[in-house]
């Protein structure tokens, strides 16, 4: 068992995120038995789930546009994505295999005028999702990533853990990436000059 100091945070393993869902990453169901098993060396487990309302202002329908095309939003650019995870759904559910017995769920993506792909901040990087909160009140400065997508939710998550001065490793083994233009390389670069261990 890990040490008292030590999260496991287990990303958007949501089925929307699985083959058949309307966000699928490749392989993304792969990954659920190794997560899994990994939840039995950590007393403090810690799962997100994206919880978007319908008609969400980061869905390609809500803008008349391309699914995967981008527009300006008042916090920067914003990738236009396929409806998914809408609150409720059978999407927005983990997947059927997951292990869901961790301490806390943060639901993220909620407020529909902005995104949120990490597990710490909105997509401005000011408004907090209540997860530093909770860990500093539990003693904990040390977590493991894992879950998807590796090159957004998962990228967003360490790299703003590290920045609030945890010591975050991601396990690239239990993480299943998008890869859009380039965006695996591109988050795998950014979370180690972040100073993340990408294992």
């Amino acid at each position: 068992m890990r040490a008292a100091n030590e999260a496991l945070i287990v990303i958007d393993i949501q089925n929307d995120f699985c083959p058949g869902g309307a966000l699928a990453v490749t392989g993304g169901d792969e990954i659920v038995p190794g997560v899994n098993a990994l939840m039995a060396d950590f007393a403090s487990v810690i799962l997100t789930q994206d919880w978007h309302p319908a008609g969400h202002s980061s869905f390609a329908s809500t803008h008349d546009a391309a699914p995967f095309s981008a527009t300006e939003m008042p916090y920067g650019t914003q990738v236009l994505w396929p409806d998914h995870c809408i609150q409720g759904s059978d999407g927005a559910a983990f997947h059927k295999n997951l292990v869901t017995t961790g301490d806390l769920i943060i639901r993220k993506g909620f407020n529909p005028l902005i995104d949120s792909y990490s597990a710490f901040f909105e997509n401005d990087h000011v408004t907090p999702t209540g997860l530093e909160g909770y860990l500093r009140t539990r003693g904990i400065d040390t977590l493991t990533l894992v879950g998807l997508a590796t090159d957004f939710c998962v990228n967003f998550s360490a790299v703003d853990a590290a920045k609030l001065g945890f010591k975050v490793t991601v396990r690239t083994d239990l993480c299943r990436a998008i890869d859009m233009d380039g965006s695996l390389a591109a988050a795998l670069s950014g979370m180690t000059a972040a100073g993340v261990e990408v294992l």
